[in-house]
């Protein structure tokens, strides 16, 4: 059941747990809401680091939970993000709660840490239980963020929003790929478009065909299961500009004929986080009404090693007439996303984002919580470097060498689709999607790490984590047009 979030300068007679804030040292926030016995927080080794609860019963039956919140000096909304976070889990079993993480937010804007501390108390009580028997969800039906004005207001308003829009992106990505194929991935993309009143486009593989979207469907001659491309569009009136956000779709990656191992395939499920990021991203736009036009573009197949499967060799036309040698079946992503990035260069889009769980490389180099951030623009590079910082959600600038360009030269096709040895994997990745964005400025982010969680940390459980939502929602609602300055080499 979802957590209702309301705004209140004064804790309701009902609520059965408040949480408060407490500074590194087990100092309270200033007027503080409650009186906190330091004395049994000491004993119990509280110390207020970020994240750090304990709980303290009070007189009249309710609990009030310290929060730890570290030093003033260093809070941030991300720290208010997992204060936000641990409370909930604190209160797990508890039905009506208060928090009153904002008495700390210092010279923080009210806004801005209304909107985290809903943020972190929503994704953290999210736990994906469709499957289970048992399934012990967070019990919570109602948060009161204490605070008053129209900022926080806007800000909690802004915060349930976007955590919602989060939520679907990790439930699309949690989901068996023979629960969530393509076709059902459509279907869904058509209920959001309705639902949002955004247009939708849907193209079928006959369609796909037609359309000379050739990486698409070579990559889904293996499967069974139909490929489809998606195309959403928020169009607001008296829009400044137009972005395309592109996001692969691969709904299960066996890595085609070149097949991963057993062991491999069983988190593929998730090849498809870059299109979660992207459909969620879309449903939250009308409520946010941002300025600016969005066309988010989603290229969705399997990668399977039927026998129609493309072989080692094998030689596609992409949607703007480049041709691909195919040698490594399991680097397919990038083939998908070539028609992607094509049909949004068509569009005359002012600027291009791509996410994509494309590089076991990028893991290589980055680990599982850092998106590689890529791109051919320096000032849409640091936008979206900015928005993500915002967000809380960690990228990490990697080149796009010149030299590195030749590895994907090919023998037989304008390029090939891989690097051709083990090193840079993530970087000759990067080359080859600039190959389809022309001129238009364009940021690639390869999410393989973050798209997926391996352990339950602050406001992500262990699973799909929706990475991505929130820098996307951060990159439009803040959008400038980027400069013509080109990327550092």
């Amino acid at each position: 059941m979802p957590i209702s979030v309301a705004v209140a300068n004064q804790v309701p007679d009902d609520v059965e747990v408040l949480g408060v804030p407490v500074f590194a040292g087990r100092r309270p926030a200033d007027g503080a809401m409650v009186d906190l016995d330091l004395g049994y927080l000491t004993e119990r080794g509280f110390e207020g680091k970020v994240g750090e609860t304990c709980p303290l019963p009070a007189d009249d039956g309710t609990t009030v939970v310290a929060v730890g919140v570290g030093s003033p000096e260093k809070l941030t909304a991300e720290t208010l993000r997992k204060a936000g976070a641990a409370f909930v889990k604190a209160a797990w079993r508890d039905k009506r709660a208060a928090v009153s993480l904002l008495d700390a937010a210092g010279d923080l804007d009210r806004g801005v840490a209304a909107q985290a501390v809903t943020e972190g108390a929503l994704l953290a009580s999210y736990r994906f239980t469709r499957y289970k028997g048992d399934p012990k969800p967070c019990q919570l039906e109602s948060l009161v963020v204490m605070g008053r004005g129209a900022k926080v207001q806007g800000g909690v308003d802004r915060g349930a929003r976007i955590a919602t829009a989060v939520v679907m992106a990790r439930d699309l990505v949690n989901l068996p790929a023979g629960d969530l194929t393509p076709t059902r991935l459509a279907e869904v993309a058509t209920e959001i478009a309705e639902g949002e009143g955004l247009a939708v486009t849907i193209l079928d593989e006959v369609a796909i065909a037609n359309e000379g979207l050739g990486g698409l469907q070579g990559v889904a001659r293996g499967s069974a299961e139909p490929p489809r491309l998606i195309e959403l569009v928020y169009d607001p009136p008296g829009a400044r500009a137009t972005v395309a956000l592109v996001g692969k779709g691969i709904t299960f990656d066996s890595g085609g004929l070149s097949i991963k191992t057993a062991e491999g395939m069983e988190t593929m499920k998730t090849d498809m986080s870059g299109a979660a990021a992207v459909l969620a991203t879309m449903s939250v736009l009308p409520a946010l009404s941002p300025k600016v036009k969005v066309i988010g573009i989603v290229p969705t197949t399997e990668n399977m090693p039927g026998g129609r499967a493309i072989k080692p060799g094998d030689v596609l036309k992409i949607r703007n007439g480049k041709t691909v040698e195919v040698l490594n079946t399991d680097a397919e992503g990038r083939l998908v996303l070539a028609d992607g990035l094509s049909l949004a260069v068509e569009a005359g889009v002012d600027a291009i984002v791509d996410l994509a769980t494309l590089t076991g490389a990028c893991m290589v180099a980055l680990g599982h919580k850092i998106a590689g951030l890529m791109g051919n623009n320096d000032a849409w590079l640091d936008q979206l470097q900015a928005a993500a910082d915002r967000a809380g959600e960690a990228v990490w600038p990697l080149p796009l060498p010149s030299d590195y360009r030749k590895k994907i030269d090919s023998e037989v096709a304008d390029i090939k689709n891989t690097g051709g040895d083990r090193y840079g994997g993530a970087l000759t990745a990067g080359l080859f999607l600039r190959e389809f964005v022309g001129d238009a400025p364009w940021a690639h982010l390869d999410i393989a790490g973050p798209a997926r969680s391996e352990e339950d940390d602050a406001y992500t459980p262990k699973g799909a984590s929706g990475f991505g939502v929130r820098t996307l929602v951060e990159l439009v609602t803040r959008y400038r047009r980027p400069s013509a300055a080109r990327a550092r080499a």
